[in-house]
């Protein structure tokens, strides 16, 4: 069903006024099968039809769950297996060297979805109790969709989600099957504490981070937006701490506030001031996109 130009633009705009997230030309093929449901729940057969009720003084509640709609919450445990051993055998042995002394680990999944990516580190960190024991691991979660947030926080997943990326080891080890579907164990589920918020946002979370994980996130921003987000992630991460982004994302280019990690895919390191003044071929594009 086509989506006509003015009704597009309305609901485009009301994602990124909520979100920050810039729905493409490419992206807007999916307007009228995320929305089907809200279509059918309100006897409707168009967006036009949709904008027309949002026009209304009482839509706050139909606009809200438009967004949560429109997101895009795919996701499932140790997506690109690949990146997850790069934490297990680089980054997580590296952080333990750096915090010996504290014995504390801070993460950040941010775009957290319904938890599957901070599960997934949490399992990381459990399977390997002789580098882990007498630690404090603190691993929070965030993300704009409300929804998503309380899926996470419930920690319990179908069969088809269960699956997807987990063996029967881990499957068997770290859930526990109810009659609602499989529930993450005590022992995993405490690990994780779940938020939501807006990456885009100021920061407000005092600790700073050692590994920050934010994949498949950032290519949902325009470049103004982008811009801002790796200031946030960056002001929120250790200087000597690590940041993972999503297979097809990039900070090169994009930011100086980060370089990556040569011969290890998706991973980046902030800059320090000198490195960022050596790169300032950069900057003038940085510039262009900020304004």
């Amino acid at each position: 069903m086509e989506v006509n130009d003015a009704s597009h633009r309305i609901i485009a705009d009301l994602l990124e006024a909520r979100t920050g997230q810039h729905m493409s030309e490419s992206r807007r093929w999916r307007v009228t099968t995320a929305l089907a449901g809200l279509f059918r729940e309100y006897g409707i057969t168009n967006v036009d039809q949709l904008v027309c009720l949002l026009a209304d003084a009482d839509s706050g509640k139909l606009a809200k769950r438009v967004v949560e709609a429109l997101l895009n919450n795919e996701t499932y445990f140790f997506r690109d297996r690949m990146m997850f051993d790069q934490l297990a055998t680089k980054v997580l042995p590296d952080l333990a060297r750096k915090r010996a002394a504290s014995k504390r680990l801070t993460i950040w999944s941010a775009g957290c979805s319904t938890g599957q990516e901070a599960l997934s580190v949490a399992m990381l960190i459990l399977d390997q109790p002789g580098l882990w024991r007498d630690w404090t691991i603190d691993i929070i979660g965030t993300d704009v969709s409300e929804k998503a947030i309380e899926a996470a926080r419930n920690a319990c997943y179908s069969q088809f989600e269960i699956q997807r990326g987990l063996g029967v080891g881990q499957m068997l080890a770290h859930f526990e099957e109810t009659p609602k579907g499989w529930r993450a164990k005590p022992a995993l589920k405490t690990m994780i504490r779940y938020k939501q918020r807006n990456m885009l946002d100021p920061v407000e979370i005092e600790e700073r981070f050692d590994l920050i994980m934010c994949r498949n996130v950032l290519l949902y921003f325009d470049p103004v937006r982008r811009v801002t987000a790796f200031d946030r992630l960056a002001d929120s991460l250790r200087p000597d701490g690590w940041l993972l982004l999503g297979a097809g994302e990039t900070a090169q280019g994009r930011t100086l506030r980060f370089r990556p990690t040569e011969g290890h895919q998706g991973l980046f390191v902030r800059t320090t001031e000198s490195e960022a003044s050596e790169r300032h071929v950069f900057w003038p594009v940085e510039q262009k996109a900020a304004k």
